[in-house]
């Protein structure tokens, strides 16, 4: 079953600069040509694995908080885990992560903690601020308006002089809205060093993506601006990072933007306020579980002697205990004080809200 969607040979024949990176490992753990030199290295491979696990284990975690009201509304990052991690694994460490609401796998791996992030999706807004990495913003839940935020830190970037890259993940449905447009014809114009990242897990809420555009590709897109278009299987974790690396190098050296479609599929509903039974079929679903990211890449490793059943369950009981401390560290954290809901909007306080401060703190 193929991940990736050609690239249209008119385009091809007309010189635009949109090309397919496929994948490395294929759905069933075979390599399908040399792993690139920096990912040779077997460690690196382990490495990788165990971020798309530990967002598994993350993912199913606020699940269960949710369910049993622990926990608010999450946007679920099941089967998207390798766009995350590839993207973030790529990015170095004063580049700036522009996330919207389901990057909880690049967080992570740039050194967000699981509590931080409960307290978050718990509703409480000190799960923003990272004690590890105060560079990346943090999650957007409007759809495609930080894109125009990944722009602005870019151009921030350039007019100092600074070798540093922002880096956008966004989903397909983001790339149909007018501040994905603006963002990436201001990358164009201004040759920004700027990665955009488009998650298409085909789904926006429950609008298809073929019903969002008639676009053949969501990479096609940058040619309208001028800058390199690159589709990617978004279920290989080394084929994300690789296309990722090449494109934060070729920002940084001055190169300007570019624009990544990585290629996935959403397995789970759009969030825990979602249904996704209701607009298509399980029969729809079940065959891109066996193109997920995790399978994939232990079936990998398995084959080259890398992973063994051990490593696996080891592997499975730490992430657990993880999340399970960080879950219980995170309902452990006492509320905010009332008035920090009146504390940070205002310099000075208008007299309603001043009214209603004294109400709340009485």
């Amino acid at each position: 079953m193929a991940t990736t969607t050609p690239v249209p040979e008119s385009h091809l024949e007309l010189g635009f600069r949109v090309r397919d990176n496929g994948h490395y490992i294929s759905a069933d753990g075979k390599l399908l040509r040399p792993l690139p030199p920096e990912l040779q290295d077997p460690a690196k491979l382990i490495e990788l694995y165990r971020g798309i696990v530990r967002t598994r284990a993350f993912d199913e975690k606020c699940g269960a908080l949710q369910r049993t009201g622990r926990l608010g509304t999450y946007g679920w990052s099941t089967g998207q885990e390798a766009v995350f991690v590839g993207a973030a694994s790529a990015m170095q460490k004063d580049d700036v992560l522009v996330p919207s609401f389901r990057e909880h796998g690049a967080y992570l791996w740039r050194g967000a903690e699981p509590r931080e992030l409960f307290l978050y999706w718990g509703g409480d807004e000190r799960g923003n601020s990272f004690a590890k990495d105060p560079v990346d913003l943090p999650y957007c839940v409007p759809v495609a308006s930080h894109s125009a935020h990944a722009a602005g830190i870019a151009l921030a970037f350039k007019l100092r002089k600074q070798p540093r890259v922002a880096l956008a993940i966004f989903g397909d449905g983001a790339t149909s809205k007018g501040d994905f447009y603006e963002s990436i014809n201001f990358a164009g114009v201004w040759k920004l060093p700027v990665v955009y990242v488009v998650n298409n897990n085909q789904w926006a809420i429950s609008v298809p993506r073929n019903k969002q555009t008639a676009s053949e590709t969501i990479a096609q897109k940058a040619i309208s601006v001028g800058i390199p278009g690159e589709i990617v299987d978004g279920n290989d974790v080394t084929a994300v990072h690789d296309v990722c690396a090449k494109a934060l190098a070729n920002a940084r050296k001055g190169g300007g933007a570019t624009l990544i479609e990585a290629v996935t599929y959403r397995l789970s509903d759009h969030t825990t306020a979602d249904d996704a039974k209701r607009y298509r079929s399980d029969d729809e679903v079940k065959p891109h579980w066996d193109q997920e990211p995790i399978k994939r890449m232990r079936l990998y490793l398995t084959s080259i002697g890398k992973w063994t059943k051990d490593d696996e369950e080891h592997l499975i009981r730490d992430t657990k205990a993880e999340m399970d401390a960080a879950a219980d560290a995170y309902l452990a954290t006492p509320p905010q004080d009332i008035s920090t809901i009146f504390d940070y909007t205002y310099a000075t306080l208008p007299e309603d809200l001043r009214r209603q401060k004294e109400a709340a703190l009485q």
